[in-house]
């Protein structure tokens, strides 16, 4: 099966399926004397894990990683980091309904179509439980990135039709705060009370409800990306269609932007205090001709509900019988408020790439 790698510079091979005995990573490419605290990529790693609270998957992972290889006395050495993350509460007897028949909305079709078997248990491959894998190497291009100022910054913009109000990231620490305040992870205090309502309101109906993340990556600087395939919206947008249940991607003024003149869309130039160019406005995204611009770069992700629902739904089994099928076993009724930290990882990993491949970098000593 190919597509199991991303990045070219530093770039991550993930391995494993969700009822596996572990699920992991490779990282090759990871600049050395890069001090790799531990401490960090597991926090990382507990803001997607599963059963952190009423609004989430109820299976129990911990979800505690083990670097293997790469690191030496607390730093990254420059070698391939290898981590593995074991599978601890695995319930494969919950999808034994589905052994012969396609869930909807489920890869379960697609993937017998194109490779003549597939594993039952929880998807497989196909599973959410993979991005953990992305999360701990995205945590690792975090830490690369601090050592530039370069901060990303994700948060549940929308659950349904709930809709945060815009966040103004003055500070990244209080973002932070506020964000990690509520369960749904919305730095919108005033409205994230009622998204928490929301997603267990759809649980209790056995139902999924979609929402949307959006995320700012602050201090990049200018010039990362590369025409003409490769540009930084470009990777972007392939970075976060790669997350499962994405079903939309946009940057900048987006979709909005196609409603105005000109005229109004236009980032006028100006040169600040400091010499340093920036533009009046930031409907650009803070990406001009798919390079950076120096101005935040702004993107938001949407996610389609869950496709695993507790009421009976129609379908057809391998033999392309008519047949019903109802979830069970533990699924999220919203797959946001864990997203975050599948996002912000997703970024940092192509802001990390970029960066190494416009020889930006100097060897940390």
């Amino acid at each position: 099966m190919a597509g199991n790698s991303f990045g070219q510079v530093f770039k991550i091979t993930t391995f494993g399926e969700s009822h596996g005995a572990a699920i992991g990573v490779i990282i090759d490419g990871c600049p050395p004397n890069i001090p790799l605290d531990l401490e960090f990529i597991q926090l990382e790693l507990d803001k997607r894990k599963p059963g952190q609270s009423k609004i989430t998957t109820q299976r129990k992972e911990s979800d505690s990683c083990q670097i293997l290889s790469g690191i030496f006395e607390g730093k990254s050495t420059g070698t391939p980091i290898a981590i593995i993350i074991p599978n601890e509460d695995q319930k494969s007897k919950d999808y034994d309904h589905n052994k012969d028949i396609f869930r909807p909305s489920h890869a379960d079709f697609t993937y017998q179509a194109k490779y003549g078997i597939r594993d039952h248990r929880g998807g497989g491959r196909s599973s959410a439980r993979e991005t953990a894998a992305r999360v701990a190497a995205g945590a690792i291009a975090k830490l690369f990135l601090n050592q530039y100022g370069i901060e990303v910054l994700a948060h549940v913009s929308s659950v349904g039709k709930l809709n945060a109000s815009e966040v103004n990231i003055s500070s990244a620490q209080d973002f932070i705060e506020k964000r990690e305040s509520n369960l749904v992870r919305c730095a919108d205090i005033a409205i994230a009370d009622e998204m928490i309502e929301l997603i267990d309101s759809v649980r209790k109906d056995g139902d999924t409800i979609g929402g949307k993340i959006t995320c700012t990556i602050k201090n990049c600087p200018v010039g990362l990306g590369e025409p003409v395939f490769d540009k930084l919206h470009a990777d972007l947008g392939k970075a976060m269609l790669s997350i499962n249940a994405v079903h939309g991607f946009d940057y900048g003024s987006g979709f909005e932007g196609s409603e105005m003149r000109g005229s109004q869309h236009n980032d006028t130039f100006f040169t600040d205090e400091k010499r340093i160019v920036k533009t009046t406005s930031n409907y650009a995204g803070g990406i001009l001709g798919g390079i950076s611009s120096g101005m935040d770069i702004n993107f938001r992700v949407a996610f389609k509900p869950v496709a695993t629902i507790m009421t009976t739904q129609e379908t057809v089994n391998v033999a392309g019988e008519a047949s019903e099928i109802k979830g069970k076993g533990r699924h999220d009724p919203c797959v946001v408020p864990r997203a975050v930290a599948i996002v912000e990882a997703m970024a940092a990993l192509v802001i990390a790439d970029h960066l190494l491949r416009n020889n930006m970098y100097q060897t940390l000593k």
